[in-house]
């Protein structure tokens, strides 16, 4: 038996409305993009603690996560418990990666990090998705399309690989508000520092209704990280643990 009673309970926020008419043409799309996104687009690496709450399959959710990204795919996450070690590690490089169960002695070794986060928390993303949507880039490889201006006073700029980003006028310059990609929408509540302190994610579809939201701190960007950080250490006698179990009880899912 896997065990994940480290969480509990929150609520969710309410939701976002977006434009929903054709708008009209957007002058200088790109230059607005570059501009609202280029501290973002300048993060190699990141270190941050996670705060997050919501609900994920119908279960709430709430707990810390430290985090360590760093370009092209290289992603460290490790719940955080109360007392001893972490709930769970979660290492990925070079396309694959390995959770550890520490309490459980359990291991899942050498699986997409997309279909372990999704086991976890509902989230399938992989580790450079993850992290341009923690960053405010939405896309892993930034570049607008095209672009609307809309009749409530919002932007809206097409992106690469179907997503597109919601922008408002703030102190005279556009601001990411929100965004949606293939089977998501998030929303950025609160910016300091030109990065994102509050990030919403919710699904659209698929078979797990995820909302997350994700409160970030003690961030750090584009400090040298250990290649080691990213790998992780397997216990000694550690069991081999399958995502179907852990869909079933995963760390990240209150009891």
């Amino acid at each position: 038996m896997v065990g994940v009673a480290v969480f509990t309970s929150a609520c969710a926020a309410r939701r976002l409305t977006l434009p929903t008419d054709p708008g009209g043409p957007l002058p200088d799309s790109a230059d607005i993009y570059q501009r609202a996104t280029a501290t973002c687009a300048g993060v190699r690496t990141m270190t941050a603690e996670l705060a997050l709450s919501g609900r994920a399959g119908g279960r709430s959710l709430r707990g810390r996560v430290i985090a360590g990204f760093e370009r092209p795919a290289s992603m460290r996450l490790e719940g955080v418990a109360p007392l001893g070690p972490p709930a769970f590690i979660l290492a990925a490089r070079a396309g694959s990666a390995t959770l550890v169960l520490p309490r459980d002695n359990r291991v899942l070794r050498m699986a997409a990090a997309a279909e372990i986060l999704g086991a976890l928390t509902g989230v399938a993303l992989s580790p450079a998705d993850l992290q341009a949507i923690l960053t405010g880039c939405v896309v892993a490889e930034p570049g607008a399309t095209g672009g609307r201006l809309h009749q409530n006073g919002w932007a809206s700029i097409d992106l690469a690989g179907g997503a597109t980003l919601f922008l408002e006028r703030a102190d005279g310059a556009w601001q990411p508000r929100a965004a949606r990609r293939p089977g998501w929408q998030i929303e950025y509540p609160s910016w300091q520092g030109g990065v994102p302190q509050t990030v919403r994610l919710r699904s659209l579809a698929g078979a797990v209704e995820v909302d997350l939201t994700a409160t970030v701190s003690q961030r750090e960007t584009n400090v040298p990280l250990d290649a080691a950080a990213f790998s992780v250490t397997v216990p000694p006698g550690a069991r081999d643990l399958t995502l179907d179990e852990l869909r079933e009880a995963g760390p990240l899912r209150a009891q």
